[in-house]
């Protein structure tokens, strides 16, 4: 081959012939203008425009905000009148079923706290016949020896004097339960008990255990500043051991005893007589209130 044609081959090869980057740039599309969805292009003017809404979308986004018809036709008065009735009628008997539930349930707790009162009661009473049998005996050895001590101490039972005293040195408290009258007091609003006499019985029968307690209390004064001194100056410790145990006494002597000491204790008996005779009316009146109560429980609230 001359040297014209292999030139003219390279020209054609050259000619021919792209590079794989040329290719790529060749191959590659012009970048155009981003297209907004929404504008159209008019093609006379060549203006951008806003795309015209679709009548039927319009519609029907019309219809879906479309507020209902405020004008209703009104109700008959005679519905009115009847809603509220019923309303009426449901409200109240709702309170008279409250109303009854309450009841039922004050009713059942009054019950209670009767029946607890009367057993309360039955115990008072039972405690006050042994109080009152206890304190008569007391009261017959206060007798007795008052009556040996006006006798002249040469012929005075030494021995008996001694079983006197301690016989009359002693004491039969009362100390009622209380608890359901204490009960019954907290729940005076209640209508089983604010419409009943009930709160009076129980006020007289705690004011005459009040009195009977005062009365015990100045009996037990007298022990101590009467019969106490008098043990102590004049029985020997074996009799005073031996009498407080209830066992015999060992023997009937007692130490530096006079007439004087005699007469002194029966001056003193004067006043311990007079208050364990009003102890034993206490605890007898006490008994009647008692059992007064009992049975105005049993009756008007109907417990055993």
């Amino acid at each position: 081959m001359s040297d014209t044609n292999r030139k003219n081959t390279g020209r054609a090869q050259k000619s021919g012939a792209r590079s794989p980057k040329s290719e790529q740039k060749a191959e590659r599309p012009e970048p155009k203008a981003a297209l907004n969805l929404n504008e159209e292009i008019n093609s006379e003017t060549g203006i951008k425009t806003q795309p015209v809404a679709n009548p039927q979308l319009q519609t029907e986004s019309m219809e879906v905000h479309h507020h209902p018809d405020l004008h209703h036709e009104k109700k008959p008065w005679k519905e009115y009148l009847l809603e509220g009735l019923m309303i009426f009628l449901a409200v109240t008997m709702g309170f008279i079923a409250e109303g009854i539930r309450e009841n039922i349930t004050n009713k059942e707790h009054a019950r209670q706290l009767t029946s607890q009162l009367v057993q309360d009661l039955k115990s008072d009473t039972s405690e006050l016949n042994d109080a009152i049998i206890f304190q008569q005996h007391i009261v017959e050895a206060n007798d007795s020896l008052f009556a040996l001590l006006q006798q002249p101490m040469a012929k005075t039972d030494l021995r008996k004097i001694q079983k006197l005293i301690i016989a009359s040195h002693s004491l039969y408290p009362f100390h009622p339960t209380g608890g359901a009258s204490a009960a019954i007091k907290n729940e005076l609003h209640l209508k089983q008990f604010a419409e009943s006499d009930i709160i009076h019985y129980i006020a007289q029968y705690e004011g005459r255990t009040e009195l009977a307690h005062t009365v015990q209390d100045i009996y037990l004064q007298y022990q101590r500043t009467m019969f106490d001194p008098f043990l102590r100056q004049h029985f020997t410790p074996a009799n005073l051991d031996a009498a407080f145990a209830h066992k015999p006494l060992p023997d009937a002597q007692m130490r530096n005893l006079t007439q004087a000491d005699l007469t002194q204790l029966s001056a003193d008996m004067v006043l311990i007589r007079v208050v364990s005779n009003e102890l034993v009316t206490n605890y007898k009146t006490l008994k009647q209130r008692a059992t007064t109560l009992l049975q105005y429980v049993q009756k008007q609230y109907d417990v055993e």
